[in-house]
């Protein structure tokens, strides 16, 4: 007899009451090192009770533990997929299992029925009596306790002391960009007034030199999907536990992250909701509800919204924080071949966004099985490169899902060859880009005398500042000089340049030049008597402070064109350094030195999963074969697989994967990243 049919007897045969209690059944895998063996956390809990994942670590003293895959089911417990573990697989495991218990289940009554699925259900004493089985493995567990949180290591002084810039001032950046990384990248936010602190740890403030580059990429790229037939809407920021759930393959890899409301003032609430970490489950019932034939598609949405997901570790400004801002579209098809056609005409849109608004470089490609979006068919993405720290950055996402969430949500339509012909599942695609972007391009083009913003996305794109005004200038001079600027100002104004002019005179022209070199503006215009005299002003670009004399007669045409020439040379310098920093390896030997000279790298590889978990283990050490420390977010990493990119160097004849000795299929971009 089967496991299986053994633990059927136990359960009830009848339809439960309506008055039977939910319960879940959840499997976590402990972060482990590659050689030793996991010992999965069954967690058994009403389906009301959150259960955080600190709190799992914590009772069961795992690490970092994450919703298991269906490996895990299948190695452990000899269950296929884990949507078709119950507890009646608890006994196939041949290795160690921790299991916790809700208290709260522990505490209802003997009698109670228990709806374990949408097959099982069970009396409360008769699943107690099946446990007992497990009692030296299982614990009771208060799973609404706190977990303290642990005190992030703070930096040796003497470090942040040798990052000091000589004679700095404290207005400005005061710590080199290639000594202290993260303090000048905190300080270029902060200082430059691109965003501020707040006092929910992971959430932070766009102020509106941010908030305006933002609003460029959605202008940008709200007009390129509504020339794909795509709509805005907008689908509440609240998720039902159980319409989470329903998924357990795309969300688990959300679980650790996801916020819950489980109050309402003083009352709890009879189901905890979750506030949105993405909105498949959120979106999928309406669509199955609003397409009733196949004359409904395509059905093209995207929203602009946020999202939340409860990082724990190291939140950063832009790059990972709880609260982001992003658009998700939604869209679903009649047939395979135009929703693929779609997933990458949004990846093209992406790219553009990089390159044509910010000078960032980005490499397109495919997504490992290992890396692709949970439940979709494939992703593809468009990735980064930050010199500074020789890391890649994944800058955005499009997924083609298949028939998996149709199938799941019963999103399907009659044939169009006749009722003869079976329904249609219909196929369908996601793709995002977030806030991100916005931290991507300011490490890439930011220098030590502050934030360098592209001209394109710039809340304003020209200062203009009188200069050449001393204290034996008449106020008939000081006048005129202004009147010449405010001239300048307003014709740049007039032919669509986002410009403004400062005519403070309690502050000196140099002390005015730091300030919006901190601040970013990308073109200082500087009006003064000489000028005055030539018919001219002269320009200054922030990226090079390269000057420019402009006539009076040419200003319209030329401010453009120069805003033009700036993006072009930032995006050349950027894309240079990509480029000479990506590199061929074809042997193993070279890979873990490479890596270390902040390089990415593209090496020939078979394309198996277990190979791809080698190279990152395997990469995770020093040139001297020291390990380093096991953080996933921390740069000494290992490399990871980044994209198989779409523009292949050729392979070689009999070319083997540069880790295994299987025959290569392809190359593969790899690389420690954000």
């Amino acid at each position: 007899m089967s496991v299986e049919e053994s633990f059927a007897k136990l359960c009830m045969n009848e339809t439960p009451p309506s008055g039977a209690v939910a319960v879940k059944s959840l499997v976590f895998k402990p972060k482990t090192a590659k050689t030793a063996t996991p010992v999965p956390v069954v967690v058994i809990a009403l389906h009301t009770t959150n259960t955080p994942s600190g709190v799992v670590a914590l009772e069961s003293g795992s690490k970092d533990p994450r919703l298991a895959r269906d490996e895990l089911f299948a190695s452990f417990f000899k269950c296929e997929t884990a949507k078709k573990f119950t507890l009646a697989h608890l006994k196939n495991a041949e290795s160690p299992i921790s299991v916790l218990i809700d208290d709260q289940l522990v505490n209802i009554d003997d009698s109670t029925v228990l709806q374990l699925n949408d097959e099982l259900s069970i009396k409360k004493d008769s699943l107690f009596e099946y446990l007992k089985d497990f009692e030296s493995s299982s614990k009771i567990v208060n799973f609404a306790q706190e977990v303290k949180k642990e005190e992030p290591k703070k930096k040796a002084p003497q470090a942040q002391a040798n990052a000091a810039i000589e004679d700095a001032k404290l207005i400005g950046i005061t710590v080199d960009k290639a000594l202290d990384f993260p303090g000048w990248y905190s300080q270029v936010l902060t200082k430059g007034e691109m965003l501020d602190y707040y006092d929910v740890s992971g959430c932070y403030i766009l102020r509106p030199p941010s908030y305006a580059i933002w609003e460029a990429i959605q202008k940008y790229f709200d007009a390129k999907i509504k020339g794909l037939g795509v709509q805005n809407a907008y689908f509440p920021m609240f998720v039902s536990s159980r319409v989470l759930e329903k998924e357990k393959d795309h969300i688990e890899g959300f679980a650790p992250e996801v916020a819950w409301v489980t109050k309402a003032g003083q009352s709890e609430l009879e189901e905890p909701i979750a506030i949105r970490p993405t909105s498949e489950t959120v979106m999928y019932p309406y669509y199955a509800k609003w397409i009733q034939s196949y004359r409904d598609l395509p059905l093209k949405l995207n929203q602009w919204n946020s999202v939340v997901r409860w990082e724990f570790k190291h939140p950063q400004p832009f790059l990972r924080t709880r609260e982001f801002l992003w658009q998700e579209g939604h869209t679903v098809f009649l047939n395979e071949k135009e929703a693929q056609e779609e997933v990458l005409q949004i990846l093209d849109f992406y790219a553009g966004v990089y390159e044509e608004l910010l000078a960032v470089p980005v490499v397109k490609g495919k997504k490992t099985e290992k890396e692709k979006f949970a439940g979709g068919d494939f992703t593809t993405t468009v990735e980064g490169y930050i010199p500074q720290t020789g890391r890649g950055i994944q800058g955005a996402t499009s997924h083609h899902l298949g028939q998996n969430f149709s199938k799941m949500f019963n999103l399907s339509v009659e044939n169009p060859l006749g009722p003869d012909h079976p329904k249609i599942f219909a196929y369908q695609n996601s793709w995002g880009l977030s806030t991100r972007v916005i931290g991507v391009m300011v490490m890439i083009h930011s220098d030590n005398k502050g934030l360098v913003i592209p001209p394109r996305v710039s809340q304003f794109q020209a200062v203009v500042v009188p200069v050449g005004i001393t204290k034996k200038t008449s106020e008939e001079q000081r006048k005129k000089i202004h009147e010449a600027a405010r001239d300048v100002e307003s014709r740049l104004k007039k032919s669509d340049v986002r410009a403004f002019g400062d005519y403070n005179d309690n502050y000196t022209p140099g002390w005015k030049f730091a300030q919006y070199e901190l601040k970013g503006i990308p073109l200082r215009v500087e009006m003064g008597p000489k000028d005055i005299e030539e018919s001219q002003v002269t320009v200054v670009r922030r990226n090079d402070s390269r000057k420019y004399t402009v006539k009076l007669s040419e200003l319209e045409s030329r401010i453009p064109e120069i805003m033009d020439e700036m993006h072009h040379d930032l995006y050349e310098k950027a894309k240079e350094s990509f480029d000479t920093h990506r590199v061929i390896v074809n042997e193993w030997k070279d890979f873990v030195p490479a890596l270390n000279k902040k390089n990415v790298i593209l090496a020939p590889w078979c394309g198996v999963m277990e190979c791809e978990e080698d190279i990152k283990e395997g990469s995770a050490k020093k040139d001297d074969g020291e390990e380093f420390e096991q953080d996933d977010k921390a740069p000494s990493m290992g490399a990871k697989s980044l994209c198989i990119p779409f523009e292949q160097p050729e392979l070689a004849a009999g070319q083997k994967c540069v880790k295994c000795d299987r025959e290569a299929k392809q190359y593969c971009m790899f690389g420690r990243s954000y």
